[in-house]
This record gives structure tokens, C-alpha cells and sequence, in this order.
């Protein structure tokens, strides 16, 4: 696994299907399972995709908060 992925986790769109437009960290568990038992897509978003399918699995979502308070505020706190 890439670290980078878990920022694109946080960032990253869904291009396509039911859920088109929202944020990867925030697709349900079982649409993710779905992909899990049918098969990926090919390339980064299927590589995506199945990292938070796993991430998901195992219970783990609260490892993305900070990436996600981080993508939330990018230029860091004021000041």
C-alpha cells in the first residue's frame, strides 16, 4: 500500500455508478463488498477501492480522520 492512497481515499470521487460523486471513505460498506465479490475495476480506482473495501472490512475508517480534517482544512489552522 501507498500512503498517498490514503489521502486519495479521503479526495478522490467516485467516477461512475449509483454513487458517482461522492468520496471513496464515504461509500457504503456494502456497495464496496459488492465490487469485493464481482470483481474490481481495472487500474487506480479499482486499487481504491479495494483498500477501502478492506479498510472497511477490518473496522479500521478511523485511521482516514486525520486525512480527513486535513483535506477538509489544507491550508492548515489560522492564525
Amino acid at each position: 500500500m501507498n500512503p498517498k492512497d490514503l489521502e486519495l481515499l479521503v479526495t478522490r470521487e467516485m467516477p461512475f455508478g449509483m454513487h458517482k460523486g461522492r468520496i471513496i471513505a464515504d461509500l457504503p460498506g456494502n456497495y464496496l463488498n459488492w465490487f469485493a465479490r464481482n470483481g474490481f475495476p481495472a487500474g487506480e480506482i479499482g486499487r481504491l477501492l479495494a483498500l477501502m473495501q478492506e479498510i472497511d472490512h477490518n473496522g479500521l475508517a478511523d485511521i482516514l480522520t486525520p486525512l480527513r480534517q486535513r483535506s477538509d482544512n489544507p491550508s492548515g489552522p489560522a492564525g
